[in-house]
């Protein structure tokens, strides 16, 4: 079995200084990896800043022979996602890996929802995403290799009451993902979605007791890695990952109905009359792009 290592390779963890961000940055550079410890280190919330949480991260790193540097930029600005990467190039030379994990939750019901909490949590996950990945996205470009893990969430997945924002911010991501797959294929940039469940303060007040105290980080990075490393030539997966536990989860696109032969115009009382047809996901297909649905259209287009 080939053994999965990080030596030659430069990383940036976004919100690496305590959590998830913390866990996958430590294996990262137990691997060989240099890596750029991103955290503004704010509250839960995102108010506030301090590099504290970026430092700590940086010197266990050091400690155990590996090589690091903190930034303490805001992943919601371009000029933030900019020096973020100036700060692995200035230091390192180039970027071959950025995980996508700055987070915040502003957890609301969605009529208790005001713009400026559905605005926050937006700006660090979805706008912080494109802020930094873009400049990171040209400079793996130029060196011909990249691989980008965004943090999705089954709040955004599945749902979740009273995260309107988070999950839509969360689904976004999958949106951005589905692009950049195809954009970035000819250059070997890669780019997969982490969908974990695991402990951090993100989720101390959302899981259950019992399941926050076995839910360690450390049972979610093993897939992070493995999508980080050059053995992994898949792009556009989702993947869950909880206590050791892994699986996929796509949009699917079940086989429908044609109520039409391409001149009538169906009626209303046409879908509802075949609406268990429409909504049937037997026999559903993954499509990997846009023009690959067109197929399915094919019979009403001769």
């Amino acid at each position: 079995m080939a053994k999965i290592d990080f030596k030659g390779r430069v990383a940036i963890v976004t919100g690496a200084g305590a959590g998830l961000g913390r866990c996958h940055a430590l294996e990262l550079a137990k691997r060989g990896a240099k890596v750029v410890i991103n955290d503004l280190g704010g509250s839960r919330d995102g108010v506030g800043s301090s590099d504290a949480a970026a430092n700590k991260v940086v010197d266990e790193i050091k400690a155990l022979g590996g090589q690091a540097v903190p930034n303490y930029d805001n992943v919601a600005t371009a000029q933030g996602g900019a020096n973020i990467v100036k700060t692995a190039i200035d230091a390192f030379g180039k970027v071959d890996i950025l995980i996508n994990n700055a987070g915040i939750l502003r957890d609301k019901s969605f009529l208790k929802m005001e713009e400026e909490n559905w605005d926050s949590v937006m700006a660090v996950h979805l706008r912080g995403a494109y802020c930094v990945t873009r400049p990171a996205f040209e400079n793996m470009r130029e060196h011909g290799f990249g691989r980008i893990v965004m943090t999705t969430s089954g709040a955004g997945i599945f749902g979740n009451f009273g995260q309107s924002n988070y999950a839509a911010a969360k689904t976004g991501l999958i949106g951005l993902t589905n692009v950049i797959k195809l954009e970035g294929a000819k250059y070997n940039i890669k780019v997969n979605i982490l969908a974990p469940v695991a402990a951090s303060r993100l989720t101390e007040d959302v899981l259950p007791p019992a399941f926050f105290e076995k839910m360690k980080p450390d049972y979610v990075t093993p897939a992070v890695l493995y999508m980080c490393s050059e053995q992994c030539q898949d792009s556009g997966m989702i993947i869950n990952a909880a206590l050791g536990y892994f699986s996929r989860s796509a949009i699917v696109t079940g086989p429908g109905a044609f109520l039409s032969d391409g001149a009538k115009i169906p009626t209303p009382e046409d879908v509802m009359d075949n609406w268990g047809k429409i909504t049937s996901l037997e026999n559903a297909q993954y499509f990997y792009q846009l023009p690959d649905m067109f197929g399915a259209l094919a019979p009403l287009l001769k």
